[in-house]
């Protein structure tokens, strides 16, 4: 959405059943998630760090958390909805 020397703004949507290939975040971020479903997070290797059904229902209502910079991992939604989230990670 927008990147300069300071920061850098994501959208990021995430279809049910969908998988987001191995990336990095460089950054730390504020993450608004306007809509959540279960996913599963995997290292570069394909090893499971976390599955969110694990951690019981997805909230209902949207959210905002602080995430640090994270390692190589992939993203696999594999609730029913579509995942919505507005990332700004900060240079």
């Amino acid at each position: 959405m927008f990147e300069n020397e300071r920061v850098r703004i994501l959208e990021v949507r995430i279809p049910p059943g969908e998988t987001v290939a191995v990336h990095t975040h460089r950054w730390p971020s504020a993450i608004y998630v306007a809509q959540q479903s279960d996913f599963i997070r995997r290292d570069g290797q394909g090893n499971l760090l976390f599955d969110s059904r694990t951690a019981g229902p997805p909230p209902t209502e949207p959210i905002v958390q602080w995430v640090p910079a994270l390692p190589p991992h992939s993203v696999e939604n594999v609730g029913t909805t579509e995942i919505v989230l507005i990332s700004a990670e900060l240079k």
